[in-house]
């Protein structure tokens, strides 16, 4: 069987270490392990996936044949320069974490020149509806060889190109409209539902599009988005900010992303709320909570 690695355990990287461990000896580091409180979680974590964890990030990695990094985007540059000194010829780190293509070329720079292959890896949808049916797009120079890997394990990859950076900045690009609609959903019904008038907005926007579901699920998903992931998608969005900035276009809307994904996060932490404490999620009973009428 082929040995995996992955560094982080946390949404994505542990529903593809579980799926993968069913044909795969897979180990596990993830930083909560050095936490003698998150420790504890970790190991039920572990155990429920089928899945070996690693006392340390060189176990791990000592013999992976393919290396997931699956981190936040804020720590992707870094764990790419921890694990480097402990990479070797004949491993494959494949980068699923959402940054800029610059972050992906410098993290790039320094696997390769420890011997290992880099494989740019965008995820191009949210993991947990379809777990390895996830779309992948993948570039490196090894990218099309690992994508007939990848399938073989199970993955919905597909190579895009041999240079590193391509697939991040089409995952980069998207998100502008993705975590934006997000971020315009929740300002917007935030205020409306202030004012009283969230219905007459919803049946407006309904009558404007209506094959999006305005009245229906639409704004419960994309508000409980942010309220759960709006930490993670603000690191997202900063990258994107980079994106942008590195071509020299203005990033004056991803910046309003930032605040707005940010923003929610924040105003939950202030109320003393947790994401579980919303579920089930509807939008209107958690922005009453979030945001209370004074």
């Amino acid at each position: 069987m082929i040995n995996i690695a992955f560094i982080g355990f946390g949404e994505a990287g542990g529903i593809l270490a579980r799926d993968l461990a069913a044909h795969a000896t897979v180990t596990v580091w993830d930083r909560k392990l050095l936490n003698a409180e998150t420790r504890q979680e970790m190991e039920q974590k572990a155990a429920a996936s089928g899945v070996r964890l690693a006392r340390s990030l060189d176990e791990a990695l000592q013999n992976a044949s393919l290396i997931f990094s699956t981190v936040t985007a804020s720590e992707a540059l870094n764990v790419a320069l921890t694990a480097a000194s402990n990479l070797k010829a004949g491993q494959t780190f494949l980068d699923l974490n959402s940054v800029a293509p610059a972050t992906k070329l410098a993290a790039a720079e320094i696997v390769e020149a420890a011997g290992a292959a880099y494989i740019d890896v965008a995820v191009m949808a949210p993991v947990p509806p379809q777990r390895l049916q996830t779309p992948l797009l993948l570039g490196g120079t090894t990218a099309e060889t690992i994508d007939g890997q990848l399938r073989e394990l199970g993955f919905n990859s597909q190579y895009r190109s041999r240079d590193v950076g391509e697939a991040s900045a089409i995952k980069m690009c998207r998100s502008v409209m993705i975590k934006g609609l997000e971020a315009l959903t929740t300002e917007c019904l935030s205020a409306a539902r202030q004012y009283g008038v969230e219905q007459a907005v919803l049946d407006s926007l309904h009558a404007s599009f209506p094959s999006l579901g305005w009245n229906t699920t639409l704004p419960d998903y994309l508000i409980s988005r942010v309220a759960e992931h709006g930490q993670r998608r603000a690191e997202e969005m900063r990258e994107v900010v980079q994106t942008l900035q590195d071509v020299n276009v203005s990033p004056a809307m991803s910046l309003g992303i930032v605040a707005t994904q940010q923003g929610l996060v924040d105003a939950i932490a202030l109320r003393g709320l947790h994401y579980q404490q919303l579920k089930p999620f509807v939008w209107q009973q958690a922005l009453e909570r979030i945001y209370p009428k004074e």
